[in-house]
């Protein structure tokens, strides 16, 4: 979306979650080869794909793999799979790759950008001892201890950056809007239900479509409402 949008994100790097045995044959130190759609191990063997979509919980990938890893020297030090080494490629691949060029060749904004955005965790974490969730038996019970947390964050930014009396002033300015708007509201209802009460004939069948309405017999006192 922030790639439609022509936006440059700078967020931190997903770090790989299978490591292998030697550093050397970590899944970035394989090459991809976007015109075969492969990738060379540091071995110099190719992993190919069947071309088939896998399902994660958020995204899709395809799985690379190649028959070469049985009879590899360096098998034990790439893998610890019996089946031989295997590279998951997200859709959202290029995506990531992108972020992270831009995060290497921005390292002192990137470090800006966690000063500003790392803050407001730190804070409710380490100084008000928000460490943990306390509903845990799903994730909207889990998200409304976060929402209530960050809330409460925003509103004492909102105080310590304009004041208490700034904010009581705003506050009551909605509260008039809001309770404006509904006193129009309720007036406008109150027309309707008196113009309803002075309708002497009623046919279903006349409710919808809206310009079907003026099919209604009715008979309005002079006068009107």
């Amino acid at each position: 979306m922030a790639h439609d949008l022509r936006i440059d994100t700078l967020v931190a790097i997903p770090k790989q979650t299978v490591q292998a045995p030697d550093p050397a044959y970590n899944a970035e130190n394989f090459t991809y080869i976007p015109e075969g759609d492969y990738y060379l191990c540091p071995q110099n063997q190719q992993l190919t794909t069947t071309g088939k979509w896998h399902n994660a919980e958020a995204y899709s990938f395809k799985r690379y793999t190649t028959k070469a890893c049985k009879s590899c020297s360096a098998k034990d030090l790439c893998t610890k799979s019996i089946r031989g080494k295997g590279i998951h490629r997200s859709e959202f691949h290029e995506y990531i790759q992108h972020n992270k060029e831009r995060v290497e060749l921005n390292k002192p904004l990137y470090k800006r950008r966690q000063a500003i955005v790392e803050h407001p965790y730190g804070t409710i974490k380490r100084q008000w001892g928000f460490s943990y969730i306390m509903t845990k038996k799903n994730s909207k019970r889990a998200s409304a201890d976060v929402g209530l947390m960050m809330t409460a964050y925003n509103l004492r930014r909102i105080i310590n950056i304009l004041g208490i009396e700034r904010l009581r002033e705003y506050l009551q300015y909605i509260i008039d809007l809001f309770c404006g708007k509904t006193t129009v509201l309720e007036r406008i209802l109150a027309h309707m239900r008196a113009f309803l009460r002075r309708i002497q004939f009623w046919n279903q069948s006349f409710i919808l479509p809206v310009n079907r309405l003026s099919l209604i017999q009715i008979t309005i006192p002079c006068g009107g409402f």
